[in-house]
């Protein structure tokens, strides 16, 4: 306790001295963010609402945040990560950028807002601002998704399991700061605490990701890999910026098989790991060819229709009785014209509730390489309601 009043008395000692002098930034820079870096966003919103009860201006706590903010973004300039423009690095720096920027007006608009003086133009503007923080969800994605795995090949695990955890807790913060703004009553509110959470978080988070994983990525990866790492980032998106277009290096072959495996492109597999994999998903999957010749069905424990082998190699028209074998032929020939990629139906087979879906495949080029039935009975998940977020080991 005497340790967290020692460093809020010398955090109050700062903030007034930037108030008497707001042009004395730079003598308190150091000082300042030693003490920030000792603290968690939760202790520091404490501190803050401590200074306000005693009377110091909620403007100069707010120049405070905001020369945080500007240390951690004149950080990024002084970063020795050089990379070219297409680099998945340099758009990670970009993202942060613009999330320093748009941290610091969520600080600006929540500390209105939590002070009570606020319109509905403040109102507006903090909720694009949580729209905002919504989006950033791709930068999230960018790093559990693609960079994070790459990092762990090389051994490196625990930097990544603190940065996703990081992520994590903005997410949470993000959650209870939409709640909070929807939920605002007689100008009192705890979005000035939220955004400080947020804003502390993002600001650490940031430092961390340029002083200590970035500099360690550029040293394990390889050219051919940073380049797979931005093609994965394309196919997932951007959302503060769009960077130049990337065309990678004219690439190896890509390896077309591994003794004993099959290679699935996204993989490799035993044909047994395959045939668990597919004899396993929690619905029964058909395929026919481009031909209308059954090739394959998948053997699930609890089968919604009778399947046998003796229909492999035959044609899909004469698996079904006469009485709906035009509908099958209606719906082949909609998938190979093109007209459609999608056709369902339900049944309601007392206590099943079964769903059927069929899909047209298609190859690289557009062409019809066959369809894809999906049969699943769906009583149970027609019946949930609410949330389900704790494991039961009964289930």
């Amino acid at each position: 306790m005497s340790e967290l009043f020692n460093k809020e008395e010398f955090l109050k000692g700062l903030i007034k001295r930037l108030h008497e002098n707001p042009d004395n930034i730079e003598s308190i820079r150091g000082d300042f963010m030693k003490v920030v870096r000792e603290l968690t966003p939760f202790e520091i919103a404490q501190v803050e609402q401590k200074l306000v009860e005693e009377g110091m201006p909620p403007e100069s706590i707010q120049l405070m945040c905001n020369v945080h903010l500007d240390v951690f973004k004149e950080a990024l300039d002084e970063d020795d990560i050089n990379v070219e423009p297409w680099h998945p690095l340099h758009i990670l720096i970009e993202e942060h950028r613009d999330i320093l920027n748009k941290s610091k007006a969520l600080r600006d608009v929540a500390s209105k807002i939590g002070r009570g003086k606020y319109g509905e133009e403040e109102v507006k503007r903090l909720s694009s601002l949580i729209d905002y923080f919504e989006l950033v969800e791709s930068y999230f994605s960018k790093e559990e998704n693609v960079l994070f795995p790459y990092l762990e090949r090389h051994g490196l695990v625990q930097p990544p399991a603190i940065m996703w955890k990081e992520h994590d807790e903005v997410r949470e913060l993000r959650r209870k700061l939409g709640n909070a703004i929807r939920n605002l009553k007689d100008g009192q509110s705890n979005t000035n605490e939220l955004a400080i959470g947020i804003s502390e978080i993002f600001s650490n988070h940031i430092y961390k990701e340029h002083k200590i994983l970035f500099p360690s990525s550029l040293k394990l990866l390889s050219e051919k890999e940073w380049e797979e790492v931005r093609t994965q980032f394309d196919e997932i998106g951007y959302f503060a910026f769009e960077p130049m277009p990337f065309a990678p290096s004219a690439a190896e072959p890509e390896e077309q098989s591994v003794e004993g495996l099959v290679n699935l492109g996204s993989g490799f597999l035993k044909v047994d790991q395959l045939r668990i994999l597919l004899n396993n998903l929690p619905f029964d999957i058909t395929y026919v060819d481009e031909n209308d010749v059954v090739r394959y069905f998948s053997e699930g424990k609890e089968r919604i229709f009778t399947r046998t082998r003796a229909i492999i190699g035959r044609k899909v028209q004469n698996c079904h009785p006469q009485k709906s074998a035009h509908i099958v032929e209606k719906i082949l020939s909609d998938f190979k014209s093109g007209t459609r990629d999608v056709a369902q139906f339900w049944l309601n087979l007392e206590p099943k509730m079964v769903h059927i879906r069929y899909f047209a495949l298609r190859d690289n080029d557009g062409k019809y390489a066959g369809t894809l039935e999906v049969t699943q009975e769906i009583s149970e998940i027609r019946a949930l309601e609410g949330e389900k977020r704790i494991y039961d080991p009964l289930d």
